[in-house]
């Protein structure tokens, strides 16, 4: 089985190496993403201006583009016998609304939209915490072992969250939930002309059940998402 692996935080990122730590273990894998990080650009493409691709090993390719882009990519006309498109393993979580303006998300949208299968994959980081990206590694892999062999109806694609709780256990319990529809709490801090946005992503609203809760916490979120409604299905 054929894997490509993108991100948007780089193709150098550590998030990255550690989804192909794990998604090397279930078939062969292809690297294709942005050469720097492309963070909250959502489902950004490039259409007026060529691609630069550089081919940084025989299965490892660096693009100017976005993560949609290399989506596209990689799909069409780098590997487009690949059975799965894996974005991540994102440096910060994509929970709720955050799913319209990841660029890990939308790579695995983009997928999606061209008729084939995704998962993105990201770790939310507590706060004042930093990440421990081979315990990810592990725990992604448990749930690409789960996800890779469930069936997946066209027209969707799944959004996994990976909690920090404390400790190190390589399985932490796998919940499949919906995506919480609250906005954050969203506030600037002004300073002269400038509005410096001052939301605390920790302390976001919640809606009990759903990937937000279920992530902060401790467990596994996977959430099925849906092109039709743009939003979620348990």
């Amino acid at each position: 089985m054929r894997l490509v692996l993108t991100n948007d935080d780089g193709v150098e990122a550590p998030g990255l190496a550690a989804l192909f730590r794990a998604a090397r273990t279930c078939g062969d894998t292809l690297i294709v993403a942005p050469a720097d990080a492309q963070s909250g650009v959502g489902h950004q493409l490039t259409t007026q201006a060529p691609l630069r691709v550089a081919a940084l090993d025989a299965d490892r390719f660096r693009v100017d583009g976005t993560p949609a882009d290399c989506t596209r990519l990689a799909l069409t006309e780098l590997a487009p016998d690949a059975a799965w498109l894996l974005a991540g393993i994102n440096q910060g979580g994509n929970l709720g609304a955050d799913v319209y303006t990841s660029g890990t998300v939308a790579a695995a949208r983009e997928a999606a939209l061209l008729g084939r299968r995704a998962i993105a994959l990201s770790q939310y980081i507590g706060r004042s915490r930093t990440v421990d990206w081979d315990l990810s590694a592990r725990r992604a892999e448990h749930v690409l072992r789960l996800l890779l062999d469930r069936p997946l109806e066209p027209g969707h694609f799944w959004n996994v969250n990976l909690p920090h709780p404390d400790g190190d256990l390589d399985e932490v319990p796998i919940v499949f939930c919906g995506l919480d529809t609250r906005p954050h709490g969203v506030r600037y801090r002004r300073e002269g002309d400038l509005f410096v946005y001052a939301g605390d992503y920790h302390a976001r609203p919640r809606q009990a059940g759903r990937d937000v809760d279920v992530c902060f916490g401790g467990r596994i979120a996977v959430t099925r998402v849906s092109l039709e409604t743009a939003g979620a299905e348990r």
